[in-house]
């Protein structure tokens, strides 16, 4: 935060107690932030304590896009219309399977990600993650939320990939697999270690930016957390429609990427995007199943000709 917005407002608040005094006193010494960065600043000065600030703000904002992106898939599983539409439609999530899927996500957001959560704002400070006003601009945030989506896919699929060797599915991501027609809930229906260790992935790479790069704002923390939330729950809905967006753009993963891994059990490693799974040969599904036949058919010919 600039240090002429905190000596300036700062000295308003002699008997200041609520938070919209603080805004006042935000708005009239600081006319050139625009309304949402005085709402973020006057956040800031109301704590008085930025670790609880931020906490506070990614853990509700947190489950308020996680459940609140995962209701829509819930109201649409119990329309028949668009049953033509999911990907295993003889498999509808019951409201037991649900409610069971929803007590496990909300116990593991209080007891694995709370800390974490927590623990955030002093490692991503200390590396030099800036949390101030003004924000940093649109493009800024759009280049770097769009790096994370490839380095974190990379992580991912790696990672996912080891956790399907016999041993670690066994005692870590055979919960995952609870459910082999997904929903959205269950986008993060997952043990601890797997909840940290692909966690990681969004987590952790940013702060390795940070410490290299040097500039990350939580803004672009957050924006880059409620992306990729929309894209895990999306994948797992179980529906795949017209105007998905693997539709416009052909190397997004999608939900019929991710379906077909739960169908399967094997393959489609990856999160968001599609090319290590086909680069490395991990695709699953019918047709890639028939493109590996074909290929392996023409390599015997190949040899008998020679």
């Amino acid at each position: 935060m600039t240090v002429s917005l905190v000596n300036a407002t700062i000295a308003g608040l002699n008997a200041t107690t609520t938070y919209s005094s603080v805004l006042e006193e935000v708005a009239k010494y600081n006319v050139h932030l625009n309304w949402a960065e005085r709402l973020w600043a006057a956040w800031y000065l109301w704590m008085q304590n930025d670790v609880l600030a931020t906490g506070i703000m990614a853990f509700v904002m947190h489950e308020i896009v996680y459940f609140g992106r995962s209701l829509p898939w819930i109201i649409i599983d119990s329309i028949p219309y668009f049953n033509k539409y999911k990907l295993q439609n003889q498999k509808l999530p019951t409201w037991k399977e649900q409610w069971d899927c929803t007590v496990l996500v909300l116990l593991s957001h209080c007891t694995v990600e709370l800390p974490q959560i927590w623990l955030f704002h002093p490692i991503a400070t200390y590396f030099g993650m800036d949390y101030g006003v003004p924000f940093p601009k649109m493009s800024t945030m759009a280049l770097q939320i769009g790096v994370f989506f490839i380095l974190e896919d990379a992580w991912h699929y790696w990672f996912h990939r080891a956790l399907h060797y016999g041993p670690l599915y066994k005692n870590i991501h055979k919960l995952h697999h609870t459910y082999s027609a997904p929903f959205g809930l269950a986008a993060e229906y997952a043990s601890p270690i797997e909840a940290m260790l692909l966690g990681f992935g969004i987590v952790g790479i940013p702060i390795v930016w940070v410490s290299v790069i040097g500039d990350l704002h939580l803004l672009t923390m957050f924006a880059w957390i409620v992306l990729r939330l929309f894209q895990a729950i999306d994948a797992h809905s179980g529906y795949d429609f017209p105007w998905s967006l693997r539709h416009v753009l052909p190397f997004w993963a999608g939900a019929d990427h991710h379906d077909l891994h739960h169908e399967k059990f094997i393959g489609n490693y990856a999160s968001s995007f599609r090319w290590w799974d086909y680069c490395l040969d991990t695709e699953a599904g019918l047709e890639a199943n028939k493109k590996r036949r074909e290929k392996k058919l023409a390599e015997i010919r190949a040899k008998k000709g020679q």
